[in-house]
């Protein structure tokens, strides 16, 4: 019976907190898309008016509507969280580190590096392993980042010649990924190396380091006017 209890009253406690969560991902989406709840209700209330209208038409509006209403629900969460997602890309977009948050959602299979390798304009490049191989992500200028890139490149094929190395460059420009297709982009890519050698490979990665673990940060607070040195790019 306490068992029970104590089940119910985490059931209860997890409730309020995805029921808050909802509500404040509402509230920052209606900041950006004023017409969210308009939207939403009214693809809510198409949807179920067209079940009940084909229930009433074949004589089950019970069931009809009972199947409206699931089905308007589960409309009106996509329709949400799709412009909940847009309006977060919105937000991120030309904020440094946006391509880093949309890469450590973008899900399972995928060991993401951030910044890698940055220059002293802060040009930065992150990367992704997975299944599709090595995913570098420069986020900045794209001349600057083409040498960054390029650089990066060089230093890992000593290490990991045998994976396939693809680059984005995050913008808007031509030859460029927007931020909001980041995700898409990258599990469209070809799926090329079995479990075994994506492990490998990351093994390989992470001895060979990264930007921040070959950086030497002083202990304590960082020094006020402390600039990337140069080739701050390229950690040995």
């Amino acid at each position: 019976m306490a068992r029970k209890a104590h089940s119910n009253g985490a059931a209860g406690a997890e409730n309020p907190g995805r029921l808050k969560q909802i509500a404040l991902t509402y509230k920052m989406t209606r900041r950006v898309d004023s017409k969210v709840g308009l939207v939403v209700a009214g693809v809510g209330i198409v949807v179920f008016g067209v079940l009940l209208a084909i229930g009433f038409a074949i004589g089950h509006p019970v069931y009809a509507g009972i199947l409206g209403f699931v089905l308007a629900f589960l409309a009106m969460a996509i329709i949400f969280g799709r412009r909940a997602e847009r309006a977060a890309f919105g937000q991120m977009e030309g904020q440094p580190g946006a391509a880093a948050a949309v890469l450590d959602n973008v899900g399972r299979g995928w060991t993401v590096t951030p910044a890698v390798a940055m220059n002293r304009n802060q040009d930065v490049v992150h990367r992704a392993v997975g299944k599709a191989g090595i995913v570098l992500v420069g986020e900045g200028n794209p001349n600057r980042l083409r040498g960054l890139l390029a650089a990066e490149k060089k230093r890992m094929a000593r290490t990991v010649a045998d994976a396939p190395v693809h680059d984005i460059v995050v913008g808007d420009g031509e030859g460029q990924v927007p931020l909001k297709k980041l995700r898409t982009t990258l599990l469209k890519l070809p799926r090329v190396l079995p479990g075994a050698q994506v492990t490998a490979v990351n093994d390989r990665l992470r001895a060979l380091g990264d930007l921040m673990s070959n950086m030497p940060v002083p202990k304590g607070p960082m020094p006020k006017g402390m600039r990337m040195p140069k080739g701050g790019g390229k950690a040995r």
